[in-house]
């Protein structure tokens, strides 16, 4: 089983939009970013793709921005796995306003496991199957009492 990780970030001047706000693709950009860590700290990120010769692409997204980002806030990016076979890996997304808390975007994304070389998709190595474990059923990802 794997927990939720979470990334903070500054919102800055390059993320807002003409309105005023961070733009919805940059949360987009988020979620490849805040995967990328999380994948780093499991053991099996970029470089072990390339040695497997394996990657995991993203083939599905739904997104759901609920509350605007604004220059200088503090964003706290979540992530974590909730679902896994052998050829897909399931990722959920919460980004939370770090000062209050108040919850900002949610997602969640559609990973397949394909063959670097030819693009097609690839029954997922034991490599990845343990280490892209579903978070533990008992935490509640959106519980954020444990953050200061």
């Amino acid at each position: 089983m794997s927990s939720v990780f979470d990334l903070k970030i500054k919102v800055k001047p390059e993320h807002i939009d003409v309105l005023g706000h961070v733009n919805n693709v940059v949360y987009v950009q988020w979620m490849q970013d805040v995967a990328s860590a999380h994948i780093e700290t499991l053991g099996v990120g970029l470089d072990q793709y390339l040695e497997m010769k394996h990657a995991m692409v993203a083939v599905e997204h739904h997104v759901q921005y609920r509350k605007a980002a604004m220059l200088d806030d503090d964003v706290i990016l979540r992530t974590w796995l909730y679902e896994i076979n052998a050829l897909y890996s399931f990722r959920q997304y919460a980004f939370f306003n770090a000062k209050d808390h108040s919850l900002l975007f949610t997602g969640n994304t559609k990973w397949a496991c394909i063959e670097i070389a030819s693009g097609r998709p690839k029954r997922m190595s034991p490599t990845f199957i343990q280490a892209y474990q579903p978070i533990d059923p008992g935490i509640d990802p959106f519980d954020l009492s444990s953050i200061i």
